[in-house]
């Protein structure tokens, strides 16, 4: 038997979305999507609609459940991430960015984090002939706009906060992925996350950690071209990206390298023996930067609708 929402967990759910975290939580994702919009028209992006479902998604590095269905005799499924739909709109629309709603089917365990959703949206970007550097000068811009507009329009909330929020004036902080884990060990991530007080990047992520179409340095084999943007307080990870391969031959051999298929993504090594190019991109989890912003412990207060991992909802 399928299961359905309790009634007690429905009247939990309606008490949920009317509560105070969840009113302020709404209040912020409007300014922050507003001023991100604003920020990048100004850089001359263009907005694209988001892909909600399509037959070929995100692999991910890491293990989900992935919902497929049927339809017109062709399998699609739900959309993880819209990096292959970027890499090719990229080719005629040099700057672009979506508001894209994604379906991740984490594990159960993820709950405890207070930072997984099954259900999200990314502010999710691409830029062609740009280097890692130069998108994140624009993450950068993204993160230090929202947050001044936040205290223009609603300093109560930030006061609310445990600790002020305190982003770079300049460049964030650079760390070395292996620097990281050779000082710290496996949960470098999280370690560094505590002890610092501002947003920061670890670049230099390797091969083995990321997804195929993320570039290899030729400089330093791999080493991918990446970057990780985290929250200080422990609040973790909350941008991703890098530059792309676009070479038919190089994303052949790294989807091998990975141990997969190349049938499972026929779609994209077709499109890139038409033709990709060079760019670079990042998505923005939106979610979890309004968690920062209003210093919730779990990212669900964020929602009026949270998809918590593991468990039923409305």
């Amino acid at each position: 038997m399928e299961k359905q929402l309790e009634v007690s967990e429905l009247s939990n759910s309606i008490r949920h979305l009317s509560s105070d975290k969840v009113k302020s939580a709404l209040l912020v994702n409007t300014v922050v999507r507003g001023k991100m919009s604003s920020v990048l028209r100004s850089l001359k992006f263009i907005e694209v609609p988001p892909v909600i479902y399509s037959q070929i998604t995100d692999p991910l590095n890491h293990p989900v459940d992935d919902p497929r269905f049927t339809y017109g005799g062709v399998e699609y499924s739900l959309t993880k991430s819209m990096i292959f739909h970027k890499q090719l709109l990229v080719k005629n629309f040099p700057r672009i960015f979506t508001f894209s709603p994604n379906v991740r089917l984490e594990t159960a365990e993820k709950a405890k984090t207070g930072r997984h959703l099954t259900e999200f949206t990314q502010l999710d970007l691409e830029v062609r002939d740009a280097t890692r550097e130069d998108v994140m000068k624009i993450a950068e811009s993204l993160i230090r706009e929202s947050v001044l507009e936040v205290k223009l329009f609603y300093p109560e909330i930030l006061e609310k906060r445990k600790n002020v929020i305190d982003i770079p004036s300049a460049h964030f902080r650079k760390y070395r992925y292996s620097d990281l884990r050779d000082k710290y060990g496996k949960d470098f991530e999280m370690e560094t996350s505590s002890r610092e007080k501002q947003p920061f990047w670890i670049v230099d992520i390797p091969l083995t950690e990321r997804e195929f179409y993320d570039r290899e340095d030729e400089n330093e084999p791999g080493i991918l071209k990446d970057m990780d943007l985290i929250y200080p307080e422990g609040y973790g990870e909350g941008i991703s990206g890098g530059e792309r391969e676009y070479l038919p031959e190089r994303i052949l051999e790294r989807i091998k390298a990975k141990g997969q298929a190349p049938s499972q993504f026929r779609i994209f090594t077709e499109a890139s023996s038409m033709g990709l190019v060079p760019s670079a991109g990042f998505g923005i989890g939106i979610e979890r930067f309004i968690r920062y912003i209003c210093g919730y412990e779990r990212i669900e207060d964020v929602h009026p609708f949270p998809k918590i991992p593991g468990e039923s909802s409305l």
